[in-house]
């Protein structure tokens, strides 16, 4: 089967319309339609259907779409392990990760791992948790490190790190040794509490604290860095994975508050695979040297 052919039949599907598709592909117009007639005369069946000056996909069409786009997927994904090889790379390794652990743990891993491993090419998607394990599933990449577990059988997931999550608030210019501490009750009672900035503990965590503090003001904010900021910036307090606020804490930008009230949660860090091969395996085996 003719690739280009099988271009054109995906160009003309994107734009339901053959001059476009030439224009696209930088052919003319007959050029397009003579690939379509030529994969229709291959595959048996009518892929498109005339609909005034324009075409759409027949039922045969939409069928054998996603088929052609991973043709094209498998070839260009062949070429590109070529290219790697020829460059020295002799495996490659991808990966989904979290923005939380990308921001937090990944790039000194990664530094030192690539420095003893020179010959693995690797590829990182940051993506939410949430959606690390149907990426591991569909194979559109080998590892996902997660804030979460995977629920799959297909599936399997590893801990990799247990982090205490701890209560933060803005450096208010007071002498933290001479001052009196910060409390929990008095920052929650004056300050808008900004929640939901990691997948895993905070539906609990919010019931919880409405059970301390009923009159606790609560602010959905999504990601990590942004609570961080909003916090530096004096829009509210939070409660984050130890880890996450490490450098702040240490440059003084935030200050950390003892809690008493109820047990604080952990963050989790999860290793996702639907297979270990020697890579995979070599690269857990790596990860599992560094504690947050």
């Amino acid at each position: 089967m003719d690739l280009n052919v099988v271009k054109t039949f995906i160009t003309a599907a994107e734009f339901n319309h053959f001059r476009k598709a030439a224009e696209r592909l930088f052919i003319s117009q007959p050029t397009v339609t003579v690939h379509i007639k030529q994969l229709e005369k291959e595959l048996g069946v009518i892929l498109f259907e005339r609909d005034g000056k324009k075409i759409k996909l027949t039922e045969a069409g939409i069928s054998y779409l996603q088929h052609a786009k991973r043709l094209i997927e498998i070839y260009e994904e062949g070429i590109s392990d070529l290219q790697s090889f020829s460059q020295g790379y002799t495996t490659t390794l991808k990966m989904a990760i979290s923005p939380l652990i990308a921001d937090n743990v990944l790039p000194f891993v990664l530094k030192q791992y690539l420095e003893t491993h020179p010959q693995v090419e690797i590829s990182v998607e940051i993506i939410e948790s949430a959606e690390i394990e149907k990426a591991v599933l569909e194979e559109r990449v080998d590892i996902g490190l997660s804030c979460l577990p995977c629920f799959s059988p297909e599936l399997e997931h590893t801990l990799l790190f247990s982090d205490k999550v701890i209560m933060v608030a803005p450096h208010d210019g007071r002498d933290f040794e001479s001052a009196p501490p910060l409390e929990e009750e008095d920052l929650l009672a004056s300050n808008y509490l900004l929640t939901h900035n990691h997948p895993a503990y905070w539906d609990e965590l919010c019931y919880t604290i409405k059970q301390f503090y009923p009159k606790t003001r609560m602010m959905r904010v999504s990601q990590t860095h942004i609570t961080k900021r909003f916090i530096a910036e004096g829009l509210g307090v939070s409660y984050l994975p130890s880890s996450s606020v490490r450098r702040e804490l240490l440059e003084g930008r935030l200050l950390e508050v003892e809690t008493n009230a109820f047990p604080m949660p952990e963050a989790k860090t999860f290793a996702i695979t639907k297979y270990q091969h020697k890579t995979q395996k070599e690269f857990l085996r790596f990860l599992s040297r560094f504690r947050v």
